[in-house]
C-alpha cells in the first residue's frame, strides 16, 4: 500500500534498489578501488552470504557488472556500470552530510581530495541552471497527476 504511494517518486524508485546500508557501502568501496568479493568480506566485515546476496542484487538493478579479473587470475572483478558511477555525487553527498554533522571537530575521519590538486572536493549544492545554489524552500515537487500552473489549459 505505501509502495503504490511511492511509485511515482524518484527518491522511492531509488531507495528501493540501492538504499539499504550494505548496498551504499559496497558502492562507497568500489570508488574506492575495491574490486575481489575476498576484499569487500574483508573491508565490510559481513557474511559471505549477505555479502554474495548484495552484489546480486547490484548486478541485477545495473550498478555493478562482473568481469574478468584484469591480473589473468580465475577470479573475477566487481566494478561500476556508468549506472553505478553516476551515483558518485550521492556517496559525495553523503560523506559531506556526515563529515558536517556526524563528527567532532577534533575526531579523525577520511577526507575525500582532487587528485591532482590535494583539495578538498568543494560541498555539493542543487544549483539551478545559471549556477545559482538552491534551498529546498527555492524548489517544489510536481507530482505526474498535477499539472503546473504554467501549463494550466484552462485559465484565460
Amino acid at each position: 500500500m505505501h509502495h503504490d504511494l511511492n511509485r511515482t517518486c524518484p527518491v522511492a524508485r531509488a531507495l528501493d534498489r540501492i538504499g539499504d546500508r550494505w548496498s551504499l557501502l559496497i558502492v562507497r568501496d568500489a570508488f574506492d578501488g575495491v574490486r575481489r568479493f575476498s576484499d569487500f568480506q574483508r573491508g565490510l566485515g559481513m557474511s559471505r552470504s549477505m555479502l554474495s546476496q548484495r552484489l546480486q542484487a547490484l548486478q541485477d538493478a545495473g550498478v555493478l557488472t562482473q568481469q574478468a579479473a584484469a591480473d589473468g587470475s580465475r577470479y573475477h572483478d566487481y566494478v561500476l556500470t556508468a549506472q553505478g558511477q553516476a551515483l558518485f555525487p550521492l556517496v559525495v553527498a553523503l560523506r559531506q552530510w556526515g563529515e558536517g554533522h556526524l563528527f567532532d571537530p577534533s575526531e579523525p575521519r577520511s577526507h575525500l581530495q582532487v587528485i591532482s590538486t590535494g583539495q578538498a572536493v568543494a560541498p555539493l549544492l542543487p544549483r539551478d541552471a545559471e549556477g545559482r545554489a538552491l534551498t529546498a524552500a527555492e524548489t517544489e515537487v510536481i507530482k505526474p497527476d498535477q499539472v503546473p500552473l504554467s501549463g494550466d489549459l484552462t485559465r484565460g
